[in-house]
């Protein structure tokens, strides 16, 4: 089982170790299965030594990799004690654009790939870590945000995992999965700026305080989810 480096935002990392990364990426994009740490030594233009002095093994290569990639979209910080509807607001949409920059580059699509190939192969726990350190760890990201909110009345919902799966599939749509597949799906800058304003407010309006609190219970005990999307 592959252990997740400990290495795993952008502050810990030195431009040099970034550069690195960066090259490891570029590698994948390029030659998938193929990474190894003499040719990203290669293409970084530094020593295997280096290499696995900073990250370990290939594995551990791999796990940085992913974190550095997963460390670009970034979560807004909110102050709890004077959150308002405009910060909340302006926290979800900026998570939701740099999710959607991510997922629709060059780079995280080739890493999926493999990470998709290697799933259940017995290769590598690849598919595990991409999902550790890149769907989980957002997860762990945005939930305090979640929580901010629904301490501050802005949000109303029970459980912050169904919260954040809700919104992280009003953002993402079938788009990851049509990229993977090979879909050339059109995400310019001021596309991906309109679907992150649009998942959001899907979002506000069903987890919105005062959305849910205007709709009537419906006969499991649940408020309706309305017809606003």
């Amino acid at each position: 089982m592959l252990q997740p480096a400990e290495i795993d935002t952008s502050e810990a990392l030195t431009e040099r170790q970034q550069a690195v990364l960066d090259a490891a990426l570029r590698l994948l994009v390029e030659e998938g299965d193929n990474l190894t740490m003499t040719a990203v030594a290669r293409r970084a233009s530094c020593s295997k030594e280096t290499l696995y002095k900073w990250f370990g093994d290939r594995d551990g290569l791999l796990t940085a990799t992913v974190q550095w990639q997963a460390s670009k979209v970034r979560v807004a910080p909110v102050d709890r004690k004077g959150l308002d509807l405009a910060s909340l607001t302006a926290s979800l949409e900026r998570f939701a654009s740099d999710w959607l920059k991510v997922i629709s580059s060059d780079t995280s699509i080739a890493l999926n790939r493999v990470a998709v190939s290697h799933a259940g192969s017995g290769k590598d726990d690849l598919g595990a870590v991409v999902l550790q350190n890149g769907r989980f760890a957002l997860a762990r990201r945005l939930k305090p945000v979640l929580e901010a909110g629904r301490q501050a009345g802005l949000l109303d919902f029970e459980d912050a995992e169904t919260a954040f799966r809700t919104f992280f599939g009003l953002v993402g749509r079938d788009v990851q999965i049509r990229l993977l597949l090979g879909d050339r799906v059109e995400l310019t800058g001021a596309t991906i700026g309109g679907d992150a304003r649009r998942a959001t407010q899907q979002f506000l309006a069903l987890f919105g305080a005062k959305n849910r609190a205007a709709r009537p219970l419906g006969p499991d005990g649940f408020r309706s989810s309305g017809s606003e999307i």
